[in-house]
Order: structure tokens, then C-alpha cells, then sequence
């Protein structure tokens, strides 16, 4: 996999992704030194809400499977191969119950990949590098179809690698022979033509297909418009893209991504905000390359189970690569894994799968860093949105309970999703505190929270208007953007003089959380730190309330205003920003989604 330069997209709404996006504009007012944030929504580039993205929204996982001519033992004859495979029982319903086990519902097959042969897995007409007369795309396809797993085909840009085992994989001269001119298949705008022909292959030859995952951009494939006539031709194919957000995508993929604290935090390192479909593929083992080189690699159950619900906690895909042998089956430590999740998903499954991530745009509680160590995510039941799941992947040093923010959620009921067994809770000063908790899993402990219907002591959408009106409008897909101008100010007037316990802000989640840098890219978070809040009751005159260092995380982040404030304006200044100037594209760059005023917190003994 050969990543490129990401640009992120801002998409649109949920129910409107792809959409255009309405913008507005919005100025501020109170510190004369701060500069107005300007409001900021960009349109994205294809149909409102297409169908063909349904799947992969109400998806949890995929299985990735790099598996191709020169998976170990290598093989530098396409027919040698092809018989290896055969001959070692390769079975397509054996990936199919794999991915089941992982609860996954979408396989991607890398075969035609540039450090694996460039095979294509199917009897193709296009000469130009191996291809197998046994149709082992169709039978996956088949399979998969007939166990509700759905089949998307890995396409590479790159020939850079044609010859590095060695053996030229690319024959220049046959596919020339077949287009009735020279082609020079090992330079980019040659590889680009044939692997253009290989996409209309593919999309006329297999209807049950349900998409491209696509290892970035080849020049000639934008040029001759492919994207643009995948959809005119089969508008049912999902197209994603790797490391990069290109606009007619349906889904962005991030690669890899390491680091972090704690480890499995991958979404920490993902620049997508919602509601953008937003994948994150990474390899279960914990060393060796994409595809099985001749060892059995170990598996970190731990890491990869956080993984999974730290994905799923942010409305993000985990697609996992599993390093298949040339039969199909994988190594012992990766089979150990799936044979665990196969058991170790199902009791919790409700809280992983028809889920959105708790702490954004779909409201919940707040995910996170906790008490004494803890962390963990929220997700919330899209069928129920008054059930949450609180999903403790690390558990607090020495305490028998979790606090964390409810966000003005006030709580009816706490069980252990396993176990059903009742615990007592208490909500006071704007946090949920679940007590006696003695049954802690080595993995991710997860507690049902059922809510009343309506968030307490939140000022309602409308009724508080900002300086920037995006950011009290209670849409997360329009926002503010300083256009990297520090100090910042934002303004809010509830009206009148009322009471102000917190601001509940929610920035976007367009960068990492930390300093760090992506395949030679340096990122850093372009969120709030430095910070005062002040209150006045006509607008001119000013008195502090609150001031200190937001942390850099994501999700909605609190500041508390005190007890027994009254005012009518609220003015948040900013003065710095996380990001160093290291990171350029994110240096004193600030955007808001959202800031929401509490006026009073639940209280439960």
C-alpha cells in the first residue's frame, strides 16, 4: 500500500451525505484583538444520500485480505500459483466464516497489488500481468453473497514495482499486442490505461460486486473521467480511497496508524470528522507486512479488541488484515483470534454493531479519559438512542467504579451488557458515576445505560445564538474557521439573564490529537488550549468566569463556569492552539462544530 498526501473532505449530513452543504457567515464580537471566525461549509461532489453507501454506514468491519502470487511460498509463475491454490484446498467460504467471526460484514481482496504479483484472481481477457483461469473473484463474490458478507475488489495506481523480486510481473509487450500499440506497462500513464481496462472488466463481469477499494489515484484514471463513468455505469459500487479524501469517494481509509496513547486509540490519529464514512484499515498481527511472509506473526488480543470498539465508538470502520497463506487459511495465531472473537463478539454485540459513536454529532456521552486511568468510548443504539454503551477498554487503577461526563443525560438505569446484572450509579456536577463494579473484563467492560428521553439543563437548538450562527445552529456539518488567526473570539447570548453551569464545545475533528507525522506528512491538533470565558450581562462589560488549557481529545470537551452564574452573553477566547508550526497545515487553524450552554447538571445520589 503506497500512501499519498491526504486533503480531508468536509461532508454533509448524515441523511444528505454528498450533499451540498449550506453555509452561512457570522462575525464576533467582545475582545477587539480577536478576530472574527469565519463560518464555513464545503460542498461535496456527488448524489444526496446514495443508496450504495448504506451497507458500508451500517457496517462495523471488514476483513482485508492481502493474498496474491508471491504470498509465501512465492510463486513467479502465474499457472504454479494458481495450482498451489488449488491443490492446498483454497475454499471461498472459508474467508466468508472468518470475517463472520470478526462480526465483519465486508470482505476487500487485495490480489492485484503491486507488491503481490499484480495477479488478478479471475480469467481475464486483458493480457498484461497473471491471471487465473479458475474465477476465484466469482466464487468469493457467490459465497459471500450467500452469507450476507459483500465482496469490494483492492485496484492499485503503482507499477513501481513490477520487477522487485526479481521477475518483471508486467508484460509490455502482450498488452500492446492486444491494444494494437506500444504500451509501456512499468511506467505510470501505461499501468494507468491497463488497469482502467481492468475496472470495466471487472464492473461488466460481476454484477454481485459491491465496490472498489482503491490504493490512490492514478493520473489516467482521472484524466479519462473513471470514477465519473463507474458511477454513470454501475452506480451501485462503493469507490474508497486510501489515505487520501477525494471528493467522489464514498469512503476515506486510513492506514495503519501507530503511536498513539493508549495504543489502540487509532481514531486518534484520523483527521476525517463526521459524518464522512471513514474506514481505518490496519494488520491484526503485530509485525510483518500486509501478507503472510512464511511466519506465524502474534497476535495482541488486546489491542486489536480496543481497535475494534475504539473504531466503532467513533463511527469508524475497522478494516482488518488478516495475512492469508496461499490456501486461504490463516497462520495459527490469527486463527486463535478470529476463533476468540467469534465467541468473545457476540455478548456485547449490541453495543459494536447498529451503533454511532457517543461524543459527536449524534449526541451521548462523553468518551475518553476517566477516572484513575480509566478510558474508554460511548457508543448509542441507532434503533434506541435512549440506550448508551459504555465500553471501558482500560480499567481505572485501583477503584471499583468509572465516572465520566453524561452531557446532560440523565440516567434511569445501569446494567452489565454480559451479565445483566444491575449497578448502582450516581450523576452529580455533570458526571455519571458507575459504582461497585467488581466484574471486570480484560478487554473492554461494557455497562447499558438506558436515559430519559430528553437531555436535562441544556439550553435547547434555537434558543441561544452566537456571533458565528453555525455554532448553536445544531448542525455539525456547517462550522466556524479562523482562517489561522489567533486570538479568537465567539460570543453567546441566551437571551436574557440566565443561569450558565458549562459550555459543551464540540471542535472538528479534522485533525489528530497529537504532534505526529503521517508517511513523511506532519500533523498535529489543531484544537483549543489556552482559554478564558467571560460573562456580561449587556454586552460591553466583561468579567472573567472561567480560564485554563483545554485538553487536546476528541469528542465534546467541557468548561465548567462555577456555581450560580447569571449572565446573558458568554465570550470564549481563544489564544493558542495544540498545533506547533512544525505541522503548517494545522498551526493556529481552530474549527468549531458546535458549543452548547448547560444551565444546570443532573443530580442522582
Amino acid at each position: 500500500m503506497r500512501p499519498r498526501g491526504a486533503l480531508p473532505l468536509w461532508a454533509a449530513v448524515l441523511s444528505l451525505v454528498g450533499g451540498l452543504l449550506l453555509a452561512g457567515t457570522g462575525t464576533a464580537t467582545g475582545n477587539p484583538t480577536a478576530r472574527p471566525a469565519q463560518a464555513t461549509a464545503r460542498p461535496a461532489q456527488a448524489a444526496a444520500d446514495p443508496p450504495r453507501q448504506q451497507p458500508l454506514r451500517d457496517a462495523t468491519a471488514g476483513l482485508f485480505l492481502h493474498w496474491g502470487m508471491f504470498t509465501s511460498p512465492r510463486h513467479d509463475d502465474c499457472a504454479a500459483w494458481e495450482k498451489a491454490v488449488t491443490d492446498g484446498g483454497w475454499t471461498p467460504e472459508y474467508w466468508v466464516d472468518e470475517a463472520r467471526k470478526l462480526g465483519a460484514s465486508y470482505l476487500v481482496l487485495a490480489t492485484f497489488h503491486s507488491r503481490l504479483g499484480y495477479a488478478r484472481p479471475w480469467p481475464s481477457k486483458i493480457p498484461g500481468s497473471c491471471s487465473t483461469r479458475r474465477d476465484f473473484l466469482g466464487e468469493l463474490i457467490a459465497a459471500g453473497t450467500a452469507r450476507g458478507v459483500r465482496t469490494i475488489l483492492y485496484m492499485t495506481d503503482d507499477p513501481k514495482w513490477h520487477d522487485e523480486q526479481g521477475v518483471e510481473t508486467l508484460d509490455s509487450a502482450a498488452y500492446s499486442a492486444h491494444k494494437g500499440r506500444d504500451v509501456d506497462l512499468t511506467t505510470r500513464p501505461g499501468f494507468g490505461e491497463f488497469s482502467y481496462d481492468n475496472f470495466f472488466e471487472v464492473m461488466d463481469g460481476y454484477p454481485g460486486l459491491s465496490g472498489f477499494w482503491i490504493d490512490n489515484d492514478n493520473e489516467y484514471w482521472e484524466q479519462h473521467k473513471l470514477y465519473e463513468q463507474i458511477r454513470e455505469r454501475r452506480p451501485d459500487l462503493t469507490l474508497s480511497n486510501n489515505n487520501e479524501d477525494t471528493p467522489i469517494m464514498d469512503m476515506v481509509s486510513h492506514e495503519q496508524k501507530t503511536g498513539m496513547t493508549p495504543p489502540y486509540d487509532q481514531p486518534s490519529a484520523i483527521w476525517t470528522p463526521m459524518p464522512r464514512l471513514t474506514e481505518s484499515c490496519y494488520k491484526v498481527p503485530s509485525t510483518g507486512a500486509w501478507w503472510y511472509d512464511g511466519q506465524d506473526r502474534p497476535v495482541d488480543t488486546g489491542l486489536n479488541v480496543g481497535r475494534y470498539v475504539a473504531n466503532a465508538g467513533t463511527s469508524i470502520k475497522s478494516l482488518m488484515d488478516l495475512q492469508a497463506m496461499v490456501d486461504g487459511r490463516f497462520p495459527p495465531q490469527q486463527r486463535k483470534f478470529t476463533d476468540f472473537m467469534k465467541d468473545y463478539l457476540p455478548p456485547i454485540r449490541a453495543s459494536l454493531h447498529g451503533v454511532d459513536g457517543g461524543g459527536y454529532a449524534h449526541g451521548g456521552m462523553q468518551p475518553g479519559a476517566w477516572n484513575d486511568g480509566a478510558y474508554g468510548y460511548v457508543t448509542i443504539s441507532r434503533a434506541r438512542p435512549t440506550t448508551q454503551y459504555v465500553h471501558v477498554t482500560t480499567r481505572p487503577t485501583g477503584a471499583d467504579r468509572v465516572a465520566l461526563r453524561d452531557n446532560g443525560y440523565r440516567v434511569t438505569e445501569v446494567t452489565d451488557l454480559r451479565t445483566g446484572a444491575r449497578l448502582p450509579f450516581g450523576q452529580r456536577d455533570g458526571s455519571l458515576t458507575i459504582r461497585s463494579i467488581d466484574d471486570w473484563d480484560a478487554y473492554d467492560t461494557v455497562f447499558k445505560v438506558e436515559t430519559a428521553p430528553q437531555r436535562y439543563g441544556v439550553y435547547p437548538t434555537g434558543s441561544v445564538k452566537a456571533s458565528q450562527p453555525q455554532l448553536t445552529d445544531g448542525d455539525f456539518t456547517t462550522y466556524t474557521d479562523n482562517g489561522g488567526a489567533l486570538p479568537a473570539s465567539f460570543t453567546l447570548d441566551l437571551g436574557r439573564v440566565k443561569k450558565a453551569a458549562y459550555l459543551g464545545v464540540n471542535q472538528r475533528e479534522w485533525s489528530p490529537t497529537h504532534n505526529r507525522s503521517t508517511f513523511g506528512r506532519p500533523e498535529d491538533s489543531a484544537r483549543i488550549k489556552d482559554y478564558t470565558v467571560s460573562a456580561s450581562d449587556d454586552g460591553e462589560h466583561w468579567r472573567r468566569v472561567a480560564a485554563g488549557e483545554l485538553e487536546s481529545a476528541r469528542g465534546i470537551r467541557f468548561v465548567d463556569l462555577g456555581d450560580g452564574l447569571r449572565t446573558r452573553y458568554l465570550k470564549l477566547d481563544v489564544a493558542t492552539t495544540w498545533s506547533a508550526p512544525t505541522a503548517p497545515n494545522f498551526y493556529r487553524r481552530l474549527k468549531i462544530d458546535e458549543i452548547q450552554v448547560g444551565q444546570d447538571h443532573v443530580r442522582r445520589r
